[in-house]
C-alpha cells in the first residue's frame, strides 16, 4: 500500500487530535517520550546519591565542586566537536550514551572497592553534574535533528512530558530500591534505564530515515535523511555561537535565565529558613512544591504547551515566563513571605519545564545541523554552568554589600524585562528564519 494512502484508525486519529499530532507522527512521538522518559528517570534515579556525595565530599568545598564542574564541562566540548565531525549520526549517539553507561558500571565497581571515599564521592559529583546537562542536551539536538519547524511547535511539549514523568519516576525508584538493594545499587538501575535509550534512538532514526518514502510535500527535512558526519571544527560550536547574533542571543537568554533562577533559588532559601526552624517542616514544604510543579508541568506540557505556540506563536510564548517573573520579584519586593515565593517558585519552574524549555529548543530548529548539535551543547552546558557560578557571585555580594531581599527581587525586575524582551526578539527571528526556509523549499 503507498505511504500516502495509510488508514489510520478511530482511536489513533482521536488521540492524535488529544495530543495535537498528525497520525503518522504517532510512532515517533512515543519512542520520543520514551526516550526522554528513560533519561530523566536515569538521571533522577542517581540524584539522590549525587546530593549525598556532595555532602560526603564535604560542605566547605563544594564551590570548588561546581568550579570543577565548569572545568569538565569546557573539556568536553572539543571531545563532542570531534565526535561530531568525524562520526555520523546514528554513530556518535549511541556512543555517547554507551560511554555514559560505562562511567555508570565504573562508579558502581569503584564504590564497592576500598578506595577513597571521599576522592570517589567529589568524582561522582562532578561527573552526575556533567551528565545531568550534557545528555539532555544531546537528546534535544537529536529532536531539533529529526523535527521541523511545524511538528516542533505541535509536539515538543508532549515531548517533555515524558521528560517531567521521568523525572517523577525517578526518585520513586530509588526510595523503593534503595533500602532493599542499597545505595550503590541505584547506578545499575540508571545503567539500565540508560540502555533503554539505545533503542530509541535506532527507532526514531529509522522513522527520520523512513521519511524518504513520503511525497515530497510530506518531507520534514529532506537533508537530515543523510546521515552523514558533521565536519567542521572541534570547536566548530563555540566558534558558531561567537560568530552568529542568534545563537549569541541564545546565550545570553541562557545567561538571564540562570541568573534569575539563581536569584530565586536563594531567596527561597532564605524565606523558608526564616519561616521553619524545624528542618522536617522544611523537607515538607520543599516536597509539596515539587508536587504542585510535576502536577502542573505535566498538564500543561501534554495539554497546553503546543497549542498555546501554535494560537499566538513562539515569541510571546518565550515571553511569557519572564514577564510573569517580572510581577513575581516585584511581589516579592513588596511583600518577601513565604506564600508569595512558593507561589512565585511553583509557576515560575512549571512555566519553565512546560513552556519556556520546549520554546528555547524551538529556536534551533531553523538552524544548520553543526549548530543543532555543536553550538547548542555549548549553550547547553558551558553557558549554563558559568551562568550558575557567575550568578551565585553576583547574588553573594549584593548581600555582602547589605542590600535586603526585597531590595534584590526589585534589581531582578528590570532583567526580567529585558529576558522578555529578548526571549520576544529570538522568537521573531525564529519565525523569520523559519519562513525563508519554507520558501526556499516551494
Amino acid at each position: 500500500m503507498p505511504v500516502n494512502t495509510i488508514m489510520y484508525s478511530s482511536i489513533e486519529q482521536r488521540v492524535a487530535q488529544a495530543l495535537n499530532a498528525r497520525p503518522r507522527e504517532l510512532m515517533v512521538l512515543a519512542w520520543s517520550f520514551v526516550y526522554f522518559f528513560a533519561l530523566l528517570c536515569s538521571y533522577y534515579t542517581i540524584r539522590p546519591l549525587r546530593d549525598e556525595m556532595g555532602i560526603a565530599g564535604g560542605v566547605d568545598q563544594l564551590h570548588w565542586l561546581f568550579t570543577g564542574t565548569f572545568i569538565v564541562m569546557l573539556l568536553a566540548i572539543p571531545v563532542f566537536g570531534w565526535l561530531t565531525k568525524h562520526f555520523r549520526r546514528s554513530q556518535f549517539l549511541p556512543a555517547i550514551y554507551l560511554f555514559f553507561i560505562v562511567n555508570l558500571l565504573l562508579f558502581f565497581s569503584l564504590f564497592q572497592s576500598s578506595a577513597d571515599p571521599v576522592l570517589a564521592a567529589r568524582a561522582f559529583f562532578i561527573w552526575t553534574s556533567v551528565y545531568n546537562l550534557f545528555v539532555v542536551s544531546v537528546f534535544w539536538s537529536f529532536m531539533a535533528d529529526v523535527f521541523n519547524d511545524d511538528q516542533a511547535k505541535r509536539l515538543f511539549g508532549v515531548i517533555a512530558a515524558g521528560g517531567t514523568t521521568g523525572a517523577i519516576m525517578g526518585p520513586m525508584l530509588a526510595g523503593s530500591f534503595v533500602l532493599w538493594l542499597g545505595t550503590h545499587s541505584l547506578l545499575l538501575i540508571s545503567a539500565a534505564l540508560l540502555a533503554t535509550t539505545l533503542v530509541c534512538i535506532r527507532k526514531i532514526s529509522n522513522w527520520s530515515s523512513f521519511n524518504k518514502a513520503l511525497p515530497r510535500e510530506e518531507i520534514y527535512h529532506p537533508e537530515l535523511v543523510q546521515d552523514v558526519a558533521l565536519g567542521g571544527s572541534v570547536w566548530g560550536g563555540l566558534k558558531r555561537v561567537l560568530s552568529s547574533c542568534y545563537l549569541m542571543g541564545i546565550a545570553a537568554l541562557m545567561l538571564l535565565f540562570t541568573t534569575l533562577s539563581t536569584f530565586l533559588y536563594f531567596q527561597q532559601a532564605q524565606i523558608i529558613s526564616d519561616s521553619f526552624s524545624d528542618p522536617a517542616h522544611r523537607t515538607a514544604v520543599f516536597a509539596g512544591m515539587d508536587l504542585a510543579v510535576n502536577g502542573l508541568t505535566l498538564i500543561l506540557q501534554l495539554l497546553v504547551t503546543g497549542r498555546l505556540v501554535r494560537r499566538y506563536g513562539l515569541p510571546w510564548i518565550l515571553a511569557l515566563v519572564p514577564v510573569l517573573l517580572c510581577v513575581g520579584f516585584l511581589a516579592l519586593s513588596l511583600m518577601p513571605v513565604l506564600g508569595v515565593i512558593v507561589v512565585v517558585q511553583v509557576l515560575r519552574r512549571a512555566g519553565n519545564y512546560a513552556i519556556t524549555r520546549p520554546g528555547r529548543e524551538m529556536l534551533y530548529v531553523v538552524l544548520d545541523r553543526e549548530s543543532k548539535y555543536k553550538a547548542k551543547n555549548v549553550n547547553d552546558t558551558v553557558v549554563y554552568r558559568g551562568g550558575d557560578a557567575l550568578s551565585a557571585w553576583i547574588y553573594a555580594g549584593l548581600r555582602g554589600f547589605g542590600l535586603s531581599l526585597s531590595q534584590i527581587a526589585l534589581i531582578a525586575v528590570p532583567l526580567a524585562a529585558i529576558w522578555a524582551g529578548l526571549a520576544y526578539a529570538l522568537g521573531r527571528q525564529q519565525e523569520k528564519l523559519s519562513s525563508e526556509q519554507q520558501k526556499s523549499t516551494d
